[in-house]
This record gives structure tokens, sequence and C-alpha cells, in this order.
């Protein structure tokens, strides 16, 4: 597409002209007549003898220049920041210079902590260790109670079912296999030495396992540290090592009756002991 009034060429798709915005329709207005070859080819451009009889022959007309396609907006509401600045400064009066202050001498800080130190505090009470009735250190620090001694003898006494009930196993096992029982030196002590070495076997178990024997959790007891936390391995060790001795010299478990706090020799010994699981559901209380 040609256009009429420049003589410019665009796409067939254009509407205007990409030189100077005219439409297809539009024609050259006034006594000239533009170019329609751009380039060195282009023809210069005279104007006709009616301009020039109408003082026309002095004008350029080599260019044309489009006016304005839209029209001019209306002045906008918003008033610019930079003249609202402007004018607000040159309305309000100029103000007295002030005389720069001198800084306030800063106190020494000596006096601050002579006046700090004047001060009345209340001195705070020392955290006293829990004691008994019988003005003795506690050793258990936390709030959980000990088992009773029959309490704990009861859970003994079921753990020591379960190690006989093997003894009879190993006493079944062994007259299966052909053995008889003949009661020579020999054999009693034997016989004698296995019923240790079962306890023995039945204690490490439980020990290297980490948990309460059977005994302990059908009596409702379990195995706490002095501080309240659960047993770590060296706490099971150390309370089985205390167990052992305490069981082959007697007197470590006969301890609990004479101790403050109702604890035997593997107790003080791991700083484990024995307590109900449930405080308030007991079924022996201390006296």
């Amino acid at each position: 597409m040609m256009c009429g009034y420049c003589g410019q060429r665009n796409s067939e798709g254009e509407h205007r002209c990409r030189r100077c915005g005219r439409r297809p329709d539009d024609t050259p207005i006034g006594p000239f007549t533009p170019h329609r070859v751009d380039g060195a080819l282009a023809a210069a451009v005279a104007p006709a003898p009616a301009a020039e009889s109408a003082g026309f022959e002095n004008s350029d007309y080599s260019r044309a220049i489009q006016g304005t396609l839209f029209a001019a907006r209306p002045a906008s509401n918003v008033i610019p920041f930079e003249s609202y600045a402007s004018a607000r400064v040159e309305t309000q009066p100029r103000a007295q210079t002030e005389v720069p202050r001198k800084p306030a001498a800063r106190r020494p800080a000596s006096r601050s902590i002579e006046a700090q130190a004047s001060l009345d505090f209340v001195p705070v009470p020392a955290t006293a260790p829990r004691t008994l009735g019988t003005t003795v250190e506690a050793v258990i620090s936390c709030e959980w109670p000990v088992a009773t001694a029959l309490h704990r003898a009861v859970a003994a006494a079921l753990d020591w079912s379960m190690v006989l009930i093997g003894y009879g196993l190993f006493l079944l096992a062994f007259r299966l296999t052909g053995g008889t029982f003949e009661f020579t030196k020999t054999n009693l002590l034997v016989f004698a030495g296995t019923l240790p070495l079962v306890a023995f076997t039945y204690g490490l178990f439980w020990t290297v396992a980490g948990a309460e024997t059977p005994g302990m959790r059908w009596a409702q007891l379990r195995l706490i540290t002095f501080d309240g936390f659960p047993l770590s391995p060296k706490h099971r060790i150390l309370r089985f090592a205390g167990s052992c001795l305490s069981l082959c010299t007697v007197i470590g478990l006969l301890w609990a009756l004479a101790d403050e706090e109702s604890l035997n020799w593997q107790d003080h010994i791991s700083r484990t002991f024995p307590t109900p699981l449930a405080s308030e559901t007991q079924i022996f209380h201390r006296q």
C-alpha cells in the first residue's frame, strides 16, 4: 500500500502510513504536490503558480508536518510534590538561626556505681540440701519415693521364682539327655554351682537388654537415678555388679533396713533405686 500523501510504501495490512500517519484515502492539502519517490531519484518539490501568487514562494514544503492526533488533555487535579513543597517553603517564615549548644558533660561512672552499691538489696537465700528427719543430707535429689523393703522383697521373690524355673528346666534337660542323679560329692558340687550360674545368667540377660526384670515389672517397679532420670548402660552394669556383691555378702541386702532412705549397696554403688510406677497408686507405702 502506497501512501497518497507522502508516497511511503507500506505493507498491505497497514491502516496508516508509517511515516506521516495518514490513511490511504487522505490527499495532500494546499497548493503543492509532494514527491512520490524516495532517495536520489526523488524530484524536488516545486510550488504551484497559485502558491507563488499567494505568497508561498519562499516557503519550504520539502517535509510535511503532521498535527497532533489527540486532543489536549485537561489539567490534572493532582498537585506535583515539587511545586507543593516549593510553595510551602516560600510561605513559611524563615526560622531564626539557633546558636549551637555545647553538649553536656558526662558524669563520671564512679558516681553511678557508688549510688548503685548503696541500694539495699534483699539477699538471695542459699539453697540448702534436702535433709531427712535425722538431719542427714539425702542422696536422692528427685521427688520420687523409694520402694519399701516389702515391695522390693516381692519383686525379688518373683525373680527368684523365674531363676528356680530355669534351674528346673536345666535338671530336666540333664535327665532327658541320659544323666543320672547320683548324690556324690562331685555331682553335688556341680548341681550347687549351677544354681548361682543360672541366676547370674538371668540377671546379666536383663542388664544387657536394658530393661527391668519380670519380677520388677509384675510388682509395678522401675529403676531411676538419684536425679530422676532413666538408667544408662553404665548405671545398669554398676547395679548388676552391686547386686552380685550384695547377694554374696548378704549384708548389702540387709543394709536397706538400717539406711535412712531404705537404700542397699547396689543402690549406693550405681546411684539408682527402684520406685513405684505411680506414687499415688502404690501398693506399699513407707511408714
